[in-house]
Formats: structure tokens, sequence, C-alpha cells
């Protein structure tokens, strides 16, 4: 038999999207501002590459606001806090950068506005993750957290006329669609959010490897293990068709063992994934034989944000 031909197909869009891109510039302008350190509150964006040239750099992460020294500069990171961190940082005294995406930032509008409204909301997305833990703490007596469709037997609202969801906004857009369906079912009245929480950047990298999946006997997903967007992108390649799809940190997390019998190799990236990995990834597949290379285009992005303003907490 002939062997198949070796080739790649690159997903576009891939790697930061507007809010990774913003959060991390807005460390780097507050790192020339003010000098180091700057103090970080969780990692500024989910990915081991990005926090470490970011650690050179002179920023100092941190897992509570207490660790950040009385006056000191604080960025709160991408995926939001609660209201009750923005309070503590001002009996702190901290110099303030909200680096939170203007995308999470919409979905705590929407619940603070339907908690005033009176509404139970109910929020799609995973216990324990950052974003989520910010988006409770905006109206902690009126959210319940649904995990997926098997905690919907569970949920108890007080007006079953008065609900509506949001969710964590990088999520699998189809598991999430599942969800809604299934809580419409035991709440008819449900209402959805103006606009759907889940972000364009993370729809549209997840529109990419589903075109490209079909065809690929194995797709490579570069980013970090606790990126959530990214943990989805390798769910969405296995619905989507692909025999085979991995999650790598970079170039020298994938096992070459995992291309043997393999023609057709995807290739994408998380939304907080510089693309430096993807191009290295791609080095190392031209080097054993991958040198056709394909993009799969599922959107043309043209989004940007700008710099949050540095702001003085005052007691």
């Amino acid at each position: 038999m002939t062997a198949r031909p070796k080739r790649v197909l690159l997903a576009v869009p891939r790697g930061f999207c507007a809010g990774v891109v913003r959060a991390v510039q807005a460390v780097e302008q507050a790192l020339k501002k003010y000098g180091p350190p700057v103090y970080v509150r969780h990692e500024i964006v989910h990915n081991k590459r990005v926090v470490a040239d970011l650690r050179k750099q002179g920023a100092v992460f941190v897992e509570h606001t207490n660790e950040v020294p009385q006056g000191a500069v604080v960025l709160f990171s991408a995926h939001g806090v609660a209201p009750e961190v923005h309070k503590e940082a001002a009996r702190r005294s901290l110099t303030v950068i909200d680096a939170t995406c203007p995308l999470v930032t919409k979905v705590h509008r929407e619940v603070t506005q339907y908690a005033q409204q009176d509404y139970d909301i109910l929020l799609i997305g995973h216990e324990g993750h950052e974003e989520v833990t910010g988006t409770l703490g905006h109206a902690p007596h009126r959210i319940q957290l649904v995990a997926g469709p098997s905690d919907i037997e569970h949920i108890q609202v007080r007006d079953p006329n008065r609900v509506v969801w949001a969710s964590q906004t990088t999520l699998s857009v189809d598991e999430t669609m599942e969800t809604v369906q299934a809580l419409k079912r035991k709440f008819p009245r449900l209402l959805s959010p103006h606009r759907n929480d889940i972000c364009y950047a993370t729809q549209n990298r997840q529109l990419a490897v589903k075109k490209m999946s079909a065809e690929a006997d194995l797709v490579l997903v570069v980013g970090s293990s606790n990126s959530s967007n990214s943990r989805r992108l390798v769910e969405v390649a296995l619905d989507s068709g692909a025999p085979h799809a991995r999650l790598v940190d970079h170039a020298d997390a994938i096992d070459t063992t995992w291309l043997h019998e393999i023609s057709t190799v995807g290739v994408t990236s998380g939304a907080s994934a510089p693309e430096i990995l993807v191009q290295d990834v791609l080095a190392l597949l031209n080097d054993h034989g991958w040198t056709e290379v394909t993009e799969i285009t599922a959107a043309t992005e043209t989004v940007s944000f700008a710099l949050p303003r540095p702001h003085r907490s005052i007691v």
C-alpha cells in the first residue's frame, strides 16, 4: 500500500484572544510604570509559559489579596474577581489594575442585574474555576452552579417563572447548549442572557477544531492543563471525529510515538497559549516529515480591548 502523505492542518484562529492580550500587556505596562515587584492575584492567564515569562520580569503571583503588601500595586487576572476582593484591596490601600476580560465583566453585570430583579440565576460552569468563583461572588444569594445536565434534577428555585441562565465564558458551546436545553425542559420560562455568554474567541477556536477534526488522525492542542478553553478544544476534537487528541504545554511534551501510523495532524492552541509554542510544535512536526501545512480558517478576528486604567483604592 502507498503511504498517505503527511500533512498538518493548522487552525485559524488560534492562540491569544483579545482578553488575554489585554491582560498580559497590562502586567507588562505596570512593570514599566511602577517597576517590580508588581503583584498579580492568581495566574494572569492559564498558561505556564506566559506566567513564567512575566515572573522573570518581576511579576509576583499570589493566591490571596492579603499576601500583597500594604499600599502595593496589584493586578486582578483576566478571570475576574468577586466584589469582596475589591473591598479587601481598598482596605489595604492597594493600587488596583483590574485586567478582568471585558466579556467576563459582561457576565458579572448580567448576574448583578438579574439578582437586583430578584431572579434565580443558574450559572453553567466548573466549580473552583477562578472565573466561576468571581461570578458567584457578584450575586451569592441568587446563583446556583450547574456543572451539566446531571445536576438539574437537584435544582430548586423560588419561582420557576423568574429564572435565568448564565455561563462561564470558556465552555464548550455544544455542551453548554445541551445543558440549557435540559434546563428549559425543567423550567420552560427560563430566560437567556441578551447574548451568549461564551466568548467569541472560544467559539471561533472550537469551530476551527470542528472543521479540521473530520480529516485529522490526531489533533494537538497547545495549552496548559489548567486552561479550561484548551481542555474544551480536546473534547471538541474528539466529539467531532478525530480519533486522537492531546493537550500539550509545549513541543517537548509531545511523545513521538503518538505520530506512528498518523498521516494528518491538526494543530491549534488555546486562547491563553502564545504563538511561539505553536511554532515550536510545527518545527517538531517538520523534523519528523510533516512539511505540508494547510490552514483551516473558521473566522477572522478583529476584536481588541483597551488597556485597563489603574486606580488607587481608598480606605
